[in-house]
């Protein structure tokens, strides 16, 4: 099957790649992510993944918007359902890619972390599948994360700390400050 799979960073491209391919699709690859806060982690994510594209010799598609207000006015009255926007959006701009260039499906490195939200993965999945009639490609890759983070640090590709948004990097640094007053 042709897919566009949304890469949400290097290091869950890693597996997710390897696994579509050796189950015999044809894999382009897509990133867009407005969800990555600040702008320099945006850069420093978005170059690691640039460079592993490069090593892997795949075929990939870049939207290298950074609508950081535009994502924050969505998810600042109520920051508890960021993921279900964040999710929403960009699987939208990977399904609407996905149309426009005439693959029979698309879907997302979202899936191989174990950290998301997998069930809201898969309704933001159908739904923008159902929105531009393109399908939407769900597989459970969740026991290939941790190889895959392995091969990403031996491949010395960036390894980030949070999920992406000012929210998850305030989750992360700031309950470990509390624990070290």
């Amino acid at each position: 099957m042709k897919i566009l799979l949304h890469c949400c960073c290097a290091p869950c491209s890693v597996a997710s790649i390897d696994s579509l391919l050796a189950d015999g699709h044809d894999v382009k690859t897509y990133f867009y992510n407005p969800n990555i806060h600040p702008y320099k982690e945006y850069i420093a994510r978005r170059n690691s993944w640039l460079n592993y594209m490069a090593a892997k010799n795949c075929d990939y598609l870049i939207d290298d918007e950074y609508p950081l207000e535009e994502w924050l006015q969505s998810v600042a009255q109520n920051p508890g359902q960021r993921c279900k926007y964040c999710y929403g959006v960009r699987l939208d701009h990977a399904a609407a890619k996905a149309k426009a260039l005439k693959f029979e499906a698309f879907s997302t490195t979202l899936s191989i972390s174990p950290y998301q939200n997998h069930e809201l993965i898969k309704k933001a999945g159908a739904e923008a599948g159902a929105k531009y009639g393109v399908a939407f490609y769900y597989a459970d890759l969740r026991s290939s994360y941790r190889a895959g983070q392995a091969a990403a640090k031996e491949a010395g590709l960036y390894m980030q700390k949070y999920c992406g948004c000012i929210y998850s990097e305030k989750i992360r640094y700031y309950k470990k400050k509390e624990l070290e007053s």
